[in-house]
């Protein structure tokens, strides 16, 4: 047990760490006092007080964070502005979230967000820099009879060129591709002798395991892949190619969970693979036992699911903040409190459902439930 909390607190402090510092950044950047600097909730476990006045701590919750501005109830409270005004003195007015231009509100709450992909970026750019690339091109060394790929025309010694548009630059691309596809056929493009072909293929989906014993619904195609010529492709990439290809990671990696989710909601994507904090305790551990590169990585991919979840524009999150923002540059005038505590139930209530529902996932995943 010790061997899957340990990793998951290590992954949980640095990543929600990095999104509060991005919050925290814009906001001593602009002049909002920061009162408290949270990781974790509930009852304080260490903390101390900086020269500014705020209170650094780590509380024994370690499931998120916050930073509480000066003058505010909570992160980004939606007070009344004229009872604020009456309230602090010129001075202290200055350090105020709420009186400050709607721009740098935007800018601090969109800070927490773009902060996770930026450690993202910055562990893709290391890897990629340090440990280096793999560029082998993927070939089919054999299609399994039977399977969707013999249906779907594709042969031995097919080079896969492309996935649904993605460009396959490595063997490891083609699992990913396959595995983030949620339309009922996949497009491969593939070169065969001196042509580039294209064919649908229509997966099954079965019962499986992922490379770290776990249960998963897998989308098969039938064919076993090998390197191509049999050399292994992996080279150490200079800056510049580094942090493009860091940035496409990150991008493809946002636009497929995007996508993945819509799908989800849609009813074409398996909704059991969506888990909370117990699987990702589990995964943690596991992958923990890979070693440091395959952790790091791991660390990458949760940084940018942090940071997209956080930007969905439902109230409490990040995104239901920059929506009443938009509100408020569209309408003049910030909405009424009567009407943001209205979007903050309905916020509410779709955090909790979706809390149950990950718990009920990650209990039967552990076997707690049938």
């Amino acid at each position: 047990m010790l061997s899957y909390i340990i990793p998951f607190i290590f992954l949980i402090l640095v990543v929600v760490f990095i999104h509060e510092y991005g919050h925290y950044y814009f906001a001593k950047k602009y002049g909002v006092g920061v009162t408290d600097f949270s990781i974790g909730f509930g009852q304080e476990l260490i903390g101390w007080n900086d020269k500014s006045g705020t209170r650094w701590k780590i509380c024994w919750i370690p499931l998120g964070g916050y930073v509480k501005f000066f003058g505010d109830r909570n992160v980004f409270s939606q007070s009344d502005q004229e009872k604020i005004i009456q309230k602090y003195n010129e001075e202290d007015r200055k350090k105020l979230f709420v009186l400050k231009p709607l721009y740098q509100r935007v800018l601090i709450v969109f800070g927490g967000p773009l902060a996770n992909f930026l450690l993202a970026l910055v562990i893709f750019f290391s890897i990629y820099t340090f440990v280096g690339k793999d560029f082998t091109p993927a070939v089919i060394n054999e299609v399994q009879k039977d399977s969707p790929a013999m249906a779907g025309g594709l042969k031995d010694n097919d080079i896969i060129l492309e996935i649904d548009g993605n460009q396959v630059k490595s063997i490891m691309d083609v699992s990913k591709y396959i595995m983030m596809s949620t339309d009922d056929f996949i497009n491969f493009k593939v070169k065969r002798s001196y042509d580039d072909l294209v064919f649908k293929i229509k997966p099954n989906v079965v019962e499986g395991e992922d490379n770290l014993g776990n249960k998963i619904n897998k989308r098969m195609v039938g064919i076993k892949l090998g390197a191509y010529n049999n050399e292994i492709n992996h080279v150490k990439l200079g800056p510049a190619q580094a942090i493009y290809h860091a940035a496409h990671e990150v991008y493809y990696v946002s636009i497929s969970s995007l996508k993945y989710i819509g799908a989800m909601i849609f009813g074409k994507a398996d909704t059991s693979q969506l888990g909370g904090p117990i699987r990702i305790a589990k995964i943690s551990g596991q992958v923990a036992e890979f070693g440091l590169l395959a952790f790091i990585s791991m660390m990458a991919y949760i940084s940018i699911s942090l940071g997209l979840i956080n930007l969905f524009p439902i109230p409490m999150l990040d995104g239901g903040h920059l929506m009443f923002y938009a509100f408020e540059k569209v309408l003049g005038r910030p909405l009424s409190q009567k009407t943001q505590e209205g979007f903050f139930r309905i916020g509410l209530f779709l955090l909790l459902s979706l809390m149950i529902f990950t718990t009920f996932n990650d209990l039967k995943d552990i076997g707690l439930l049938g």
